[in-house]
């Protein structure tokens, strides 16, 4: 149990080597040292005294917007998409999210007859081509609709649109990177328009003393760690719930980008369940031992119950069975089977689905990945390979 409501087993490895445990352990008292002492300040704004960069006053022109529309990359935006899929159940509002490059979803987003949404822009560092270029094939025709715009209080394109606009900035903390950045105002604004409380989601103080919780942190990332000296690199998230797939993107993109370095780190895939099993299963079960996996589950509402119609004898074993005992069947019988061909993994299984619990998860794989990088001795801040990409971009485009 991670707490009470999310239910965690750890089947990474069969004896976790106490020589990794007590340098996980060591690792872990330095990390909890610099966080006490300010030295993580991205760590900040998981805390519930973190003081959010936009007003309360917007917060209140903003809910009344019925359709809202995010537009950023990666880490900008993932956040925002995890806490709407994840906690759709509770929000009576319609968010659209842009995130890449897409002639479709801009013709998609174009056609839907939106009476005067609000558009938030989203770029740590204000340059992002893809979000830049989004912003100007959809605002082009819409002048009067309300526009906010988040990015570092820097001079770069976004602030420069922004106030060729006349738009509101909201000041994205320039020691928060984009992945780690869905507790700070990339995250939390658009948690606000879905009315949720985002007091709720911040629990590290608490979480980082809680006894449970920290020793689950420590042997996850001790087996984790353990794993990768063993070359046992691809992380497959196994998504047993529809509500936690952009969770699993979100992790993806966490855990790639952080720890993807000098030759080091994990591959992340996420699969989409019980979908995948007529896909990818017998790879996972018979192919290469070069996977660990991470299973996403939750407990469903009884809603969905099959009768006896048009179900033949054959398969009689589901008749009257509701939707979410099928799902359990499949999940349980998928744990069988990787404990039989003796293949790691671990499992989240969500009892409720509320801020604190998703709050809780995020802080759990922050926290991991922070330790991980440091058994690893990786800096998990920075992306170097990515922004010479973005180098190279700019010189091709110069010279089309």
């Amino acid at each position: 149990m991670l707490i009470k409501t999310i239910l965690f087993k750890n089947n990474l490895i069969k004896k976790i080597k106490s020589k990794n445990i007590l340098k996980t352990k060591k690792k872990f008292w330095e990390l909890k040292k610099d966080y006490k002492e300010k030295r993580i300040a991205l760590l900040t704004s998981f805390e519930k005294n973190y003081k959010l960069s936009y007003s309360k006053k917007l917060v209140k022109v903003l809910r009344k917007k019925k359709n809202i529309i995010l537009v950023g990359m990666g880490g900008s935006i993932l956040g925002a998409k995890a806490l709407y899929s994840f906690l759709k159940r509770k929000i009576n509002k319609k968010f659209f999210f842009l995130d890449n490059l897409s002639e479709k979803n801009i013709l998609e987003l174009n056609l839907k007859k939106f009476i005067k949404p609000a558009y938030i822009f989203i770029s740590k560092s204000g340059n992002t081509i893809e979000t830049v270029t989004n912003m100007n094939l959809i605002i082009q025709n819409k002048k009067n609709n309300t526009k906010i715009f988040i990015t570092e209080k820097t001079s770069n394109a976004i602030t420069e649109i922004a106030n060729k606009l006349k738009a509101e900035i909201i000041e994205h903390k320039n020691f928060i990177g984009g992945r780690y950045s869905v507790m700070s105002e990339a995250g939390m604004l658009p948690a606000e328009l879905m009315n949720l409380n985002v007091k709720k989601f911040k629990n590290l103080n608490y979480l980082i003393n809680n006894k449970n919780f920290v020793n689950r942190l420590i042997s996850d990332a001790s087996c984790l760690y353990d794993l990768s000296k063993q070359n046992i690199l691809n992380s497959i998230v196994l998504n047993y719930d529809p509500d936690m797939s952009d969770l699993g993107y979100w992790y993806q993109q966490l855990i790639a980008e952080s720890l993807g370095k000098k030759g080091k780190g994990f591959i992340p895939m996420v699969s989409i369940m019980p979908k995948d099993h007529h896909s990818l299963l017998q790879l996972y079960l018979d192919g290469p031992k070069n996977n660990f996996f991470t299973i996403f589950a939750s407990r469903h509402q009884k809603k969905y119950r099959l009768s006896n119609y048009l179900i033949p004898k054959s398969i009689k074993y589901i008749a009257k069975k509701n939707l979410e005992t099928i799902l359990c069947a499949q999940r349980k019988a998928m744990e069988k089977a990787l404990i039989k061909n003796r293949i790691p993994f671990r499992i989240f299984y969500f009892l409720k689905k509320r801020e604190q619990e998703l709050g809780t998860i995020f802080t759990f794989f922050v926290l991991e990945t922070i330790l991980l990088s440091r058994l690893m001795k990786l800096n998990p801040f920075d992306q170097p390979a990515v922004e010479n990409i973005k180098q190279d971009t700019k010189k091709i485009l110069l010279k089309s």
